[in-house]
C-alpha cells in the first residue's frame, strides 16, 4: 500500500530537508557561511537553545528517577520510562547540536585523554559524557525487555540504584557548571543576568524545570495514553514547585539588590523588556496560578503553570547566553536561517525518535495503554509525522 502524504508528513520532510541542506552548508563551507556568529559573538542559538536549554529540559530525568528510585515514591512509576527516554534523547541531541557549533567537531574526543581539571568546560564535557552514558544504561532495561534478554536485564536492574545516584550527582554538577561558564566574562554581560551565584541559579532553575517537565509529561501522557495518574501526585509536585520558585525568586531579588542593579529593572530598554518577559513567565504567572488552591487542585491549572515555568526558564537561558552578551559586545545577534534549520531538524528528529520508541518499546505499563491507543492517539502531530515517515 502506497503511503499517504499528510500535512505533518510534509512538514517533517521539509524540516529534515532544510536541516540536511544546512548541515551540508555547515560542514562544507564552515561556520562563517552557515551562521551569523563572529569573533565578537561566537556563541549563538546552537549553544543557547540546543545545549543550555536542552540540558535544562532534560532535568526531569534526574528529578524523577531520584523521586521514584531513591525516595521510593512509586506513584510516579508509570511516567518514569518516557521521562528517562526524554532525558536520554535530550542529551544525545545536545551532543549532536554541539558537533555543529565546534570549529573542529572531529576533536570532540580530546577531553577523554587530554585532561584539564582546572577548566569548567572540561568538567561540563566529562559530566555530560558520563551522564549520557548513565542515561543509556537507565534506558537499557526497556530495550532488553523488548528483546527478552533476561541475563543482561538482571545485571542492569541489580545496579540500577547506584546508577540513579551517580546520575543525580553528575547532573547536579554540570547543571550548575553551565552557569559557571559565564562567570569568566563579568564585564561582557548585562548586569541583570551576570551574578557570582549564577551556578546556583542554573541549578535551582533546573530543579524547577525538572518538576515542571514532570507535570507537563504526566499531563500529556494521561491525555494521550489514557494513563490514570493520581492527581494527588501532580498536586504534590505543584506544591514543591511553589517552594523551588519561591526560593529562586528570593535569591534573584536579593542578588539584584546586593549588587546594586535593582534600578535597572525599571529602566526602559530592550534588556529590561526581555527581563520582565522572563520573570513574568518563570515566576509571576506560575506562582500566581499555583498559590490558588482551585488551580493547584485542577490538572489543567497545573499543566499551564508548568508550561509557563518551562517557557520562562527557556527565556532565562536565552537571555543569559545571548541578550546579556549582546550588551557587552555591542553586537546584535539574530540566527541565520541555516542555524534555525538545524535546530528545527534536531527538534523534529527528537519527536520522531520518541514516537518510534513509544511504538516499538514497552514504554508504559501494559495495563495502562492498549495497542490501539498507541497507534491512534499517543503521538503529538509532529512526532506522528516523523514516525510515519520513518516507517515508510
Amino acid at each position: 500500500m502506497r503511503p499517504r502524504l499528510t500535512f505533518w508528513k510534509l512538514t517533517f520532510l521539509f524540516l529534515m530537508a532544510a536541516g540536511v541542506y544546512a548541515t551540508v552548508l555547515r560542514f562544507t563551507r564552515g561556520l562563517g557561511a552557515s551562521t551569523n556568529l563572529s569573533d565578537q559573538f561566537p556563541w549563538g542559538i546552537w549553544i543557547s537553545f540546543d545545549v543550555l536549554c536542552g540540558v535544562m529540559l532534560a532535568a526531569g530525568g534526574f528529578t524523577l528517577t531520584a523521586t521514584v528510585h531513591i525516595f521510593n515514591i512509586k506513584r510516579m512509576h508509570s511516567i518514569i520510562r518516557p521521562t528517562i527516554l526524554t532525558a536520554f534523547l535530550g542529551y544525545v541531541l545536545v551532543c549532536l547540536a554541539l558537533m555543529y557549533d565546534l570549529g573542529k567537531p572531529y576533536n570532540i574526543w580530546h577531553p577523554l585523554i587530554m585532561w584539564n581539571p582546572h577548566s569548567v568546560m572540561f568538567e561540563v564535557a566529562y559530566c555530560v559524557m558520563l551522564y549520557t552514558t548513565v542515561l543509556a544504561l537507565e534506558f537499557s532495561p526497556i530495550v532488553l525487555e523488548r528483546f527478552k534478554l533476561e541475563k543482561p536485564l538482571k545485571v542492569v536492574r541489580a545496579i540500577l540504584i547506584p546508577l540513579v545516584i551517580l546520575g543525580v550527582l553528575l547532573s547536579t554538577l554540570h547543571q550548575s557548571s553551565l552557569g559557571t561558564l559565564f562567570l569568566i566574562v563579568p564585564e561582557k554581560m548585562y548586569p541583570l543576568w551576570y551574578s557570582p551565584i549564577l551556578p546556583l541559579f542554573f541549578f535551582v532553575s533546573a530543579i524547577a524545570v525538572g518538576l515542571a517537565m514532570t507535570i507537563f509529561e504526566s499531563s500529556l501522557s494521561a491525555k494521550h495514553f489514557g494513563l490514570h495518574l493520581e492527581l494527588s501526585v501532580l498536586q504534590e509536585l505543584g506544591r514543591v514547585l511553589i517552594v523551588v520558585l519561591g526560593m529562586y525568586a528570593i535569591l534573584r531579588v536579593e542578588d539584584l539588590a546586593n549588587r546594586g542593579v535593582f534600578r535597572l529593572i525599571f529602566q526602559p530598554g530592550y534588556q529590561t523588556y526581555l527581563f520582565w518577559i522572563e520573570v513574568s513567565l518563570a515566576l509571576i504567572l506560575p506562582l500566581a496560578l499555583l498559590l490558588q488552591r482551585r488551580v493547584r487542585n485542577h490538572p489543567q491549572g497545573l499543566y499551564w503553570a508548568a508550561v509557563s515555568v518551562v517557557l520562562g526558564f527557556i527565556t532565562n537561558r536565552m537571555n543569559v547566553s545571548i541578550t546579556a552578551l549582546e550588551a557587552g559586545t555591542g553586537v546584535r545577534y539574530f540566527p541565520k536561517w541555516s542555524e534555525l534549520a538545524v535546530t528545527a531538524m534536531i527538534i523534529a528528529g527528537g519527536f520522531a525518535m520518541f514516537g518510534i520508541a513509544v511504538k516499538y518499546l514497552p514504554m508504559f505499563p501494559k495495563e495502562a495503554v492498549s495497542e490501539t491507543e498507541l497507534g491512534a492517539n499517543a503521538l503529538p502531530a509532529l512526532a506522528r509525522a516523523g514516525l510515519e515517515h520513518a516507517g515508510d
